[in-house]
């Protein structure tokens, strides 16, 4: 079913569909002692602590011109955090054009969308490697809506708002909704790839992989950052420190620990 920008469905009732976007982001670091690797973890907590996840979800809930109607928030000993939102339709009178491109959102500023008995979540998962001195954080958004447009349309912001290296993206539409004449409609809007959401010069920074069900609304990608720089992950230390045995084999090590968060599998 192709719909122009001018075209809308007229339904039956509420439109029901569930729209689901969860992105999941990971941040690796070397930590190669026991100080490094709560230092890192200490930062982590700081700079993606409860009241910070807060204020990124409100900025989805904007993007997405969405109330928020509850909050609930905690930071968790000895380290983690968790958001969960509660949102309700905003004060939009008429779908937007946009709720039908197969393209990038808007950055907070430039607004609007809507949805309807929805909700917005984040929890984070700081974690280490006993013995290899890597440390890592996830953080892992759920975006889920009922209504006319998808939460795909968080992505650009949702980017924007964490130093990721490695993204999961999934998305998927469930339930039903009926046009006027009484026909289910599963889908109400055209979607080939998550990709056709991410802005290109995001794009250009990773490499990505598709694995889409499109029979049974099912969209999945995966990112893994192109540029590798040993400087960025290492922690509190440049590598003009390290000797060139030292570089090569923690750089051999952090390349591991990518692949293998990026494929899903241990591979050693």
């Amino acid at each position: 079913m192709k719909l122009t920008h001018e075209q809308v469905i007229q339904l039956h009732g509420f439109n029901n569909l569930t729209k689901s976007l969860s992105f999941n982001m990971y941040d690796i670091c070397y930590t190669r002692t026991k100080e490094e690797r709560e230092a890192y973890l200490a930062y982590i907590d700081e700079q993606y602590n409860s009241e910070r996840l807060n204020q990124i979800l409100r900025h989805v809930a904007d993007i997405i011109g969405a109330h928020v109607l509850n909050t609930a928030k905690q930071d968790y000993e000895p380290q983690g955090a968790s958001v969960t939102l509660l949102v309700s339709e905003g004060p939009v009178v008429q779908v937007p054009k946009e709720a039908f491109d197969e393209s990038p959102g808007p950055m907070p500023a430039n607004v609007v969308l809507q949805l309807d008995k929805s909700h917005i979540t984040v929890h984070t998962y700081p974690e280490f490697h006993p013995d290899e001195g890597i440390s890592t954080f996830r953080a892992d958004i759920d975006v889920s809506t009922c209504g006319e447009i998808s939460p795909l349309k968080a992505l650009t912001y949702l980017i924007s708002s964490f130093d990721t290296d490695i993204m999961t993206l999934d998305y998927r539409v469930r339930g039903f909704t009926r046009d006027i004449t009484g026909h289910k409609l599963f889908i109400d809007h055209d979607i080939s790839s998550i990709q056709n959401y991410i802005p290109d010069e995001a794009k250009d920074l990773f490499h990505m992989i598709d694995v889409n069900v499109y029979q049974e609304n099912i969209f999945h990608t995966k990112c893994k950052l192109k540029q590798f720089d040993l400087n960025n992950y290492l922690f509190g230390y440049t590598k003009d420190k390290l000797s060139r045995a030292e570089q090569d084999e923690i750089t051999e090590k952090l390349k591991a620990e990518m692949d293998e968060i990026f494929y899903g599998k241990n591979m050693s």
